[in-house]
């Protein structure tokens, strides 16, 4: 566990089920996110994430627990082959706890961590082009601006760019 100012970072639990679905039912999340992170958010994609994600190391995934509820999550995806020493880093947050400053505390504290616990070297995120939120968080915890990918995604009916952040370890 991490414990931070605001809140716990913590290995993901089955109790954690209907908080889970509950804050990740809210269009407002998931617009945000990869289409991976389904909306509506049932119970049932809560029990599909757990079964991949319960309990495994904080390395790979961590839920937000504040005041004893998961209220959101962040985890990693390695990359390999010759990409190996770097993985995407994802997360989300309960919209009732935005401007809160929990997101950029949680980033910056999940980052070093990965960077003391592993063999990481580098740390992407990449970031739809209207998440501005996101994008202050990552400059926050000094992840660096490497690109803007034009047009990239589509999500919501509609083509985004996608900006590529990355923090190096020191």
């Amino acid at each position: 566990m991490i414990f931070l100012q605001s809140c716990i970072l913590r290995p993901w639990r089955w109790t954690d089920r209907s908080s889970l679905a509950l804050h990740a039912n809210n269009r407002n999340v998931s617009i945000n996110l990869k289409d991976e992170f389904p909306w509506p958010y049932t119970l049932k994609d809560a029990d599909n994430f757990l079964t991949i994600s319960a309990d495994k190391p904080l390395t790979s995934f961590a839920a937000i627990e504040f005041e004893g509820e998961a209220i959101g999550g962040i985890g990693l995806e390695p990359y390999s082959d010759i990409n190996r020493f770097g993985a995407e880093l994802s997360y989300w947050l309960a919209e009732k706890h935005w401007g809160k400053g929990i997101g950029t505390e949680v980033v910056r504290a999940y980052t070093e961590y990965i960077f003391q616990q592993t063999d990481y070297l580098r740390l992407v995120a990449l970031v739809l082009g209207w998440n501005r939120a996101s994008v202050k968080v990552l400059e926050k915890c000094e992840f660096l601006l490497e690109g803007r990918m034009q047009k990239a995604c589509f999500k919501a009916n509609e083509w985004t760019d996608q900006l590529l952040f990355a923090k190096l370890k020191k």
